[in-house]
């Protein structure tokens, strides 16, 4: 069975093409859980009306299926709460010019 720490490195290769981050990093990813072979990820958007949202399901679905022992993923997109630059990493911030 897939741990939590596997599937969040996984999610590390899933890069925002408009940001170049992963998705992990700019702190877009809420929660994860692990249900025998089904990976459930609660993720938002930095924008309600982001246009990636469908790119994001497909990406994380298609990168976390070649994970050994997951057979089916479940994206969950929430706006509750709202992400904000605080929910990024240090070198995410840094990268962008944000001021730690």
């Amino acid at each position: 069975m897939v741990d939590e720490r596997e599937v969040i490195d996984k999610l590390k290769n899933c890069i925002d093409p408009e940001l170049g981050i992963n998705i992990v990093d700019l702190g877009l990813i809420y929660s994860v859980g692990i249900d025998d072979s089904r990976v459930n990820v609660l993720m938002t958007l930095t924008t309600p009306g982001c246009p990636l949202d469908s790119y994001f399901v497909r990406d994380i679905t298609d990168k976390l299926k070649t994970l050994k022992g997951v057979k089916d993923v479940s994206v969950e997109l929430t706006f509750e709460p709202p992400w904000s630059p605080v929910k990024m990493s240090t070198e995410s911030k840094d990268l962008l010019g944000f001021v730690n």
